[in-house]
């Protein structure tokens, strides 16, 4: 074999060796109980009503906007505690019921390491929505905030 094939064999070695991790990745992230979906995905599943959606954000965050019917459970500790991230979600985890779970943050970071949380406490349906509540309002989908909320309980 001369050196021009066996550059040739090895880059398609390489190639193999690539696709194949990751389509490796993406199943395995599939069947460990955690999926990516996207913010149409997960619109999708609100509208069938059959998704307990967790915000994982800031209670500052949350306030200023968030989805209808979210439930605020904070990844990070805005309030200077000492509980780390992983004891904040663990202090409340028995708020989150064992269903399907759609999950998102700001950019889709927290709430990907809520969701890995998640599934290792056993859950086995978490969603985590790509691009957080970014894309979610860049896509055009409503919002609430905390003032709409009070706003629309102290109407007669």
């Amino acid at each position: 074999m001369n050196k021009g094939n066996l550059m040739y064999f090895g880059s398609l070695i390489f190639l193999f060796l690539v696709v194949f991790l990751i389509f490796s990745e993406q199943r395995t992230e599939k069947t460990s109980g955690l999926e990516k979906v996207s913010v149409q995905e997960a619109k999708e599943m609100i509208e069938k009503g059959d998704v307990f959606v967790l915000d994982v954000r800031t209670p500052d965050e949350f306030n200023s906007s968030h989805i209808k019917g979210a439930t605020l459970i904070p990844l990070s500790n805005a309030f200077g505690s000492n509980l780390s991230s992983e004891s904040l979600l663990k202090a409340h985890i028995d708020e989150v019921p064992k269903e399907k779970i759609l999950v998102y943050c700001r950019t889709g970071r927290r709430s990907d390491t809520a969701g890995r949380m998640l599934v290792n406490a056993g859950y086995t349906q978490v969603y985590n929505m790509v691009g957080g509540i970014i894309a979610w309002t860049d896509a055009g989908y409503p919002v609430v905030s905390s003032e709409d909320t009070e706003s629309e309980g102290s109407h007669n």
